[in-house]
């Protein structure tokens, strides 16, 4: 099982924040990583369908990859969940 984050850089809110996105191999393992990042499970996005993900600020990518995800490019990330929608309706 596996965390991964991606490289999308999308600004957010007026502040300057910078996002990407998170994901992982189930929807389990990825709240539970999100939870030791300090993250609050009414952040997370598109739980119910193939897209589940939270959208994280650059700190908090940089704190993922120090706890163990893995980094992806965004075209890596849209390919892992194309797979993930092909595996539901196989």
């Amino acid at each position: 099982m596996t965390v991964y984050v991606d490289d999308m850089r999308a600004p957010y809110g007026h502040r300057g924040m910078i996002m990407c996105h998170m994901t992982a191999d189930t929807r389990e393992e990825l709240l539970a990583f999100a939870v030791q990042l300090g993250l609050k499970e009414s952040w997370r996005q598109s739980w119910d369908s193939h897209r589940f993900h939270f959208d994280i600020a650059l700190s908090k990518r940089k704190l993922a990859i120090a706890h163990g995800a893995s980094s992806v490019t965004w075209k890596e990330f849209g390919q892992l969940i194309a797979a993930r929608r092909e595996s539901r309706t196989a």
